[in-house]
């Protein structure tokens, strides 16, 4: 996962590109790790667990930085002890490297 963090974002990612699939996909998934799940091989999400609202509020504020400084931009959810993050590379309509690197770079902030 930290290989994954540590590499550079390729963004904007154009259209026309393929999305990730088949073997390619699992292969970056398997690099991922921590529960992340793909779903219907459009996009990534993670709920994570806090003690409390504050803690969950200060994870998302930390995603929605790093998502203004990598311009790109995932789905956010809080609630009481829980924030969940979907990720996907709208352009393409499915899912990017940038996208696996984004969610290995928002596993920094769950401490």
């Amino acid at each position: 996962m930290t290989e994954l963090a540590d590499q550079e974002f390729n963004l904007p990612v154009e259209k026309g590109v393929s999305p990730l699939a088949g073997d390619a996909l699992r292969t970056i998934h398997d690099r991922l790790g921590n529960n992340w799940q793909v779903v219907d091989e459009t996009y990534l999400e993670k709920e994570f667990s806090f003690k409390d609202f504050q803690s969950a509020l200060d994870f998302v504020n930390k995603v929605g930085e790093l998502a203004e400084q990598a311009d790109h931009h995932p789905e956010l959810s809080l609630t009481w002890g829980r924030a969940t993050i979907r990720i996907s590379t709208h352009s393409i309509g499915g899912l990017s490297e940038a996208d696996f690197i984004f969610a290995a770079r928002s596993e920094r902030f769950n401490n």
